[in-house]
């Protein structure tokens, strides 16, 4: 498993990043904490990007040369009887009291004639454009979030598809209720320390 972290960093020596300066930001809808894990100040929501679709990630590198295809957002995986297409995508969860989400970059699978337009116009987006797809990702910190279906919508030039989780039901995944009801800040910095620490150890 694969991911990149996107947030910036303040060295805590650096004198003005104190924590009247947190809480500045706080005021100002920025998303800013005092890691308690490695005391760094992080400010600016938590993003965190998959290198690729879990299902690319078990190929041997045999398959992979020989059966797949990537790039940074396309993926196509040829089996005998099938091809699988994946597309990268985002998952926002709205984080309480703060302007910018918590962001999940995140690989969905969608049918042929799906990927087919989305490839096609991928130049020329068609804003409002939408398709089905199945998160491919097993995401950290929450139950486990392959297979949770979701609808992607596409963005314009320059941005990726949001997803939107299907939601409604009374066991809905806990990922949904909080893509639906948001997040605390408290939880934004537990989930984001247990990323950037404990989940990148266990995958080294």
């Amino acid at each position: 498993m694969k991911w990149e972290a996107r947030c910036s960093i303040a060295s805590n020596k650096q004198a003005f990043y104190t924590l009247n300066t947190v809480k500045e930001l706080e005021m100002a809808g920025i998303f800013a904490y005092r890691c308690g894990s490695c005391d760094e100040i992080h400010e600016g929501s938590p993003s965190f990007g998959f290198d690729e679709p879990d299902h690319y990630a078990c190929l041997t590198d045999e398959q992979k040369a020989v059966n797949a295809r990537i790039t940074s957002d396309f993926c196509e995986i040829t089996f005998e009887d099938r091809t699988d297409f994946f597309i990268r995508a985002l998952l926002e969860v709205p984080i309480h009291g703060v302007s910018e989400p918590f962001l999940w970059g995140v690989w969905v699978s969608i049918s042929q004639k799906s990927y087919e337009r989305y490839v096609e116009t991928y130049d020329a987006p068609v804003e409002g454009d939408g398709f089905f797809g199945w998160v491919c990702n097993s995401i950290p910190w929450y139950p486990e979030t392959r297979n949770l279906a979701s609808d992607i919508y596409v963005q314009t030039v320059g941005l990726r598809p949001l997803l939107r989780l299907h939601s409604g039901n009374t066991d809905d995944h806990p990922l949904i209720l909080d893509q639906v009801n948001g997040i605390t800040a408290a939880k934004a910095q537990q989930i984001a320390e247990f990323v950037l620490h404990t989940a990148t150890a266990a995958a080294t």
